[in-house]
């Protein structure tokens, strides 16, 4: 794929364009590695933008590998949705899919070549006995009175770890680094555990998995990836990623380098608390339209361009520059779905309005333009009727002097029709308005009635013709800017109860034929998308993507 505009420069692309143009590097090697516990989020896509992008900027290539390490936490369905999200952004990886398991033979062998060198030891020390010896930030550790078994050893009993001869947490493999060093991360790390777990690309080969942090930079050297970039949590660990580079026979010696994550206000990105939200059935599953997650946005009608713009729009940095304003994911959106969505008519709230001075059968159908400024889009046939819906929203019996739509006695102007009057107000035994009868001006079509200004404007569909919707709003999943910040108060305290509103809608009938993620701009409400997995010919169901009035916008022209 191409990207639409010219990326912007950031740290990393000028260090690698320098090094390219020194002829420190001939090619640049990238790579995507998620870990398959989960579904990927906003988080991801900007660095899945950074590392694709990068690669494609600089005549390089990236790779898609799953760091899967952990078999108790990962699923095949995670590894199907990280696919589909990056293929969906537009990115497309170099080769086959890799996994870290595809190089668990070598980084065994690795692990023995590491207790030849009397860089590693089996411990036998309790998860809790090694967390007290580890120490602290302010104190130095302890060496385990494990710490200096001989090789032979050593050997034999990674080799018996491996059969599943012990019990989980029984025993573990560490490196012989320095208990005393001020980098917590170099105090013996960890790099083998007992799991006797069914592993979904291996089988029940390993009852021993390695480490997050010796699989990952040993899988970027067998790859041949000459930049390992990653967020900025790395940074500490930076120093154990060059150790095992230089301590073992590996083929190439990648670079790490760290930019700073994204934070979006009102938004969550940890991973296992965006799980506890799907487990405990908060939300619809890991892509309900109101999860940060990839899916979840792209069901909700987000489109690939705009979360890459979006991406491209907060940049690159080191410096952690807080909480992102979600106006500005909202502003992307909204500005590419006003060049690209069609428009279309849709009542929310349906109060009836009966033209009283239509006659019984009359039918008149208009064509309208799919979009204001695009020729390329097919024309729609908005007919009207006799009886019509407007959105209750759009009448007040007892109207302010600046609401400039219908109530008692005052016009309005149906969009791309006549000039009505409202003459008479329907109630029921409640007193709730639940028709209007209006008169129609049939010389104001195209034009301006005579000696009179109509200030407004209101969207209407045909009873007659239209279309029943099942339309969801959705709001920011939470009440507050960051919902985790206070380690006091449970984040669940903060989902907001009117995330998800439901309305039994009426929209026009060229509605009728939106397949699953049909975007469209409602005119004079919003943008919406037919929902992808459940909305089908006899039931469609839009989801309100964003609404029309763009805040970022503003707060862009004050600044």
């Amino acid at each position: 794929m191409t990207n639409e505009t010219t990326p912007a420069p950031n740290f990393i692309r000028n260090q690698v364009r320098d090094e390219i143009e020194g002829g420190q590097v001939t090619k640049i090697v990238t790579r995507f590695p998620p870990e398959p516990n989960g579904f990927l989020h906003i988080g991801h896509a900007k660095s899945i933008c950074l590392n694709f992008g990068l690669a494609e900027q600089m005549g390089g290539e990236c790779h898609l590998r799953f760091d899967d390490t952990n078999p108790a936490k990962e699923e095949q369905a995670y590894i199907d949705a990280i696919k589909e999200d990056v293929s969906w952004l537009g990115f497309q990886w170099a080769g086959a899919v890799r996994f870290a398991s595809d190089y668990f033979d070598q980084l065994y062998a690795w692990a023995q070549h590491l207790i030849r060198e009397d860089k590693a030891y089996v411990d036998d020390l309790t998860p809790d006995e090694i967390r007290e010896y580890r120490g602290t930030l302010t104190e130095p550790g302890q060496p385990s009175p494990y710490r200096e078994r001989s090789a032979e050893e050593n050997l034999d009993l990674l080799e018996r770890m491996r059969l599943g001869e012990f019990a989980e947490g029984e025993k573990v493999l560490r490196a012989k680094i320095d208990m005393a060093s001020p980098n917590i991360n170099l105090r013996d790390p960890i790099l083998y555990r007992i799991r006797h777990a069914s592993h979904h690309q291996t089988g029940d080969k390993w009852k021993i998995y390695p480490s997050y942090d010796f699989t990952h930079g040993q899988s970027d050297a067998i790859e041949g990836v000459t930049h390992s970039i990653c967020t900025l949590e790395f940074e500490d660990h930076r120093p154990l990623y060059e150790w095992f580079l230089n301590h073992l026979p590996v083929p190439t010696k990648p670079r790490q380098i760290e930019f700073a994550r994204l934070n979006l206000n009102y938004t969550l990105t940890s991973k296992r608390k965006l799980k506890m939200l799907v487990d405990e059935q908060i939300v619809d599953g890991w892509d309900d339209p109101r999860m940060p997650t990839i899916s979840g946005m792209r069901r909700r009608g987000y489109t690939p361009a705009a979360i890459r713009k979006f991406c491209e729009m907060i940049g690159v940095t080191r410096a952690d520059g807080g909480l992102v304003d979600i106006a500005m994911l909202t502003h992307a959106i909204r500005s590419d779905l006003e060049d690209n969505a069609p428009r279309a008519m849709c009542v929310l709230k349906p109060l009836k309005v009966v033209l009283t001075n239509v006659p019984q059968d009359h039918e008149e159908v208009y064509e309208v333009a799919g979009h204001p400024a695009r020729d390329d889009m097919p024309v729609r046939k908005v007919p009207l009727t006799r009886e019509v819906y407007i959105d209750q929203n759009d009448f007040m019996e007892d109207a302010p002097k600046k609401f400039f739509r219908l109530a008692p006695g005052k016009e309005v102007r149906l969009r791309n029709s006549y000039v009505i009057c409202c003459d008479e107000v329907i109630k029921d035994d409640a007193g709730e308005v639940t028709e209007l009868r209006c008169s129609v001006d049939f010389d104001t079509l195209g034009k301006n009635p005579e000696g009179r200004k109509v200030k407004g404007v209101i969207h209407w569909v045909s009873v007659d013709h239209g279309i029943p919707l099942e339309v969801r709003l959705y709001d920011n999943l939470f009440m507050v800017e960051q919902p985790d910040r206070d380690k006091d108060v449970d984040f669940l305290d903060h989902l907001n109860p009117e995330s998800l509103t439901v309305c039994h809608a009426i929209g026009e009938p060229s509605l009728a034929d939106a397949g699953p993620e049909a975007r469209f701009q409602f005119e004079r409400v919003g943008y919406f998308c037919a929902d992808r997995h459940v909305s089908t010919p006899d039931h469609l169901v839009f989801n309100r993507t964003v609404g029309l009035k763009d805040s970022w916008a503003k707060i862009k022209q004050k600044g």
